[in-house]
């Protein structure tokens, strides 16, 4: 199965997915990063491992959504994409995108869902007193960050925690739940 991913900064996650696919741990082939940042430093990291990359920016779009996920899933067909994973892509895709992609598309969400959808979310579980945070992968539907949940890690939130150490340490867990969800995943198809 050929992956796209699709991200819109340094991309640790993408890498994460790249590297699991090239050494055999992803029976999958990382066919295409794509973002939607042409400064995105995914770019020239997914270049450097032999991974094709595309920029499809938002801006010439000018708010006109449909237009640009229809541009995104051009580019996904040109690549023979089968599956994609979003992979910190700070784009929220139109229902008829999702839709056409339901079923094969996965995200990454720093959190443990359902709490905390969306941005800050850190802060939010900080904030809120809570005594765990972590990292979810789900399936992507139309409604934001609310798709079956594939799986998800945990980390202690510490009483000296700052929205930076905790988002650090849910990162490196994030490093390991996504290559994996997307193992199981790809091994039910």
């Amino acid at each position: 199965m050929n992956v796209g991913i699709l991200a819109s900064g340094g991309g640790s996650n993408a890498l994460a997915l790249i590297k699991a696919m090239q050494s055999g741990d992803i029976n999958a082939n990382p066919a295409l990063v794509l973002s939607n940042n042409s400064n995105a430093g995914v770019l020239q990291k997914s270049r450097d491992l032999s991974v094709a990359t595309e920029v499809v920016d938002h801006r010439p779009f000018k708010g006109d959504r449909a237009a640009f996920d229809a541009e995104i899933g051009q580019t996904l067909a040109k690549h023979q994409i089968d599956v994609v994973c979003l992979a910190g892509f700070m784009r929220i895709m139109t229902e008829g995108f999702v839709r056409t992609w339901e079923g094969k598309m996965l995200n990454i969400h720093p959190s443990l869902l359902p709490k905390y959808t969306g941005l800050n979310t850190h802060q939010r579980a900080i904030d809120a007193g809570d005594t765990k945070a972590g990292c979810t992968v789900h399936m992507v539907i139309p409604e934001l960050d609310a798709g079956p949940i594939l799986g998800q890690r945990e980390v202690d939130i510490l009483p000296d925690d700052t929205s930076e150490t905790l988002a650090a340490r849910v990162l490196k867990e994030e490093h390991i739940l996504y290559p994996a969800m997307l193992a199981a995943y790809i091994n039910k198809q």
